[in-house]
């Protein structure tokens, strides 16, 4: 790997290679004599400042770090919206795959969509690498020999939050859950870890997705009983849950906050004063150190903010690919 190249833990990077590695080299790597990578994300939509243009920035600067070439082929990369719906990606897919011999997709922001090009790289023995899409059915029961999670999963967010809330005391929660599938299963893989705690889970509420007033639902959260109030949601109801928090006074130094999705995006959003206290887990942070401090001032030349975990997921990954593809 490049010196500057970022890598976001051990084991994921050594998984993905791994897989990579099990692809042959003539599906994986060059399908004529170019190497193409197809960046599919949310160019406009509510995911668009989490990934899109800026995750194709990522994948650009893994191209050049790498030096442009691999095994003497160009290497090209493509770029297009999917809107955040399923049918959009695969036929996206299925057209860079058959006709612009795309040989690599990755970013896939969107659950659904992301199953869906799952599916057609696995028809079409291609590779592809989900970077912003957080079900855990990508690794489960829709794993695939081409396909690669690589930033994160609901399980791996809401675990890493849960465990370390209950190692420090919070072993009492309530739930306000998006009633849909990401929210329910989030809440399922905390409820499992706090039972296997010894801990309880005190109630839950469920609130429709992208709810106009969570306040309600808050009200019922505020339970004198649970130690931890479990955000088993994502984007605005997050955000719109954490500022309900404050104006209901709840306090974190009495009840823990915890975010089970949660992205620097988000704490943007809400801002500083309202995410005071919120306790997350992110796969990467700009500011953590000397090394994602220098590859993150690189990116900002360029796109004047900061990366996000999966900006940063798809620099990673791409040069893993790459780097899977000369040694295969």
């Amino acid at each position: 790997m490049k010196r500057n190249s970022i890598s976001l833990t051990a084991t994921m990077t050594a998984a993905a290679v791994a897989l990579l590695l099990t692809v042959p080299a003539h599906a994986q790597g060059i399908s004529d004599d170019v190497v193409r990578i197809g960046v599919l994300t949310d160019m406009g939509g509510a995911l668009s400042d989490l990934s899109g243009r800026g995750s194709v920035m990522a994948v650009r600067m893994a191209v050049e770090d790498f030096g442009g070439k691999v095994l003497g082929k160009p290497i090209e990369v493509l770029e297009a919206d999917h809107q955040n719906k399923a049918d959009i990606a695969s036929n996206k897919a299925r057209e860079w795959f058959d006709v612009q011999k795309v040989d690599m997709v990755t970013d896939l922001t969107n659950s659904s969509a992301a199953l869906a090009v799952v599916d057609v790289a696995r028809q079409k023995n291609k590779v592809a690498i989900v970077n912003g899409a957080g079900t855990t059915r990508t690794t489960n029961d829709s794993c695939t020999p081409n396909s690669v999670q690589y930033a994160w999963d609901t399980y791996a967010m809401a675990n890493g939050t849960a465990r370390a809330i209950i190692r420090n005391g919070g072993d009492t929660w309530y739930f306000l859950t998006a009633d849909y599938a990401f929210g329910q299963q989030s809440e399922k893989d905390v409820t499992d870890v706090i039972n296997a705690s010894g801990g309880k889970v005190i109630g839950s509420s469920r609130h429709p997705l992208n709810a106009s007033d969570i306040s309600s639902f808050m009200t019922s959260a505020k339970n004198p009983g649970a130690k931890t109030i479990g955000l088993a949601n994502g984007g605005a109801d997050t955000i719109n849950a954490v500022k309900s928090a404050q104006e209901f006074g709840i306090d974190p130094a009495k009840q823990h906050l915890a975010g089970l999705a949660v992205f620097i995006t988000d704490i943007h959003s809400m801002g500083l004063k309202a995410a005071q206290g919120l306790q997350l887990t992110e796969g990467f942070y700009w500011d953590l150190n000397e090394q994602t401090r220098k590859w993150s001032r690189r990116y900002f030349e360029r796109m004047k903010k900061m990366p996000t975990a999966i900006q940063a997921a798809n620099y990673s990954s791409t040069l893993h690919y790459l780097n899977a593809v000369r040694d295969a």
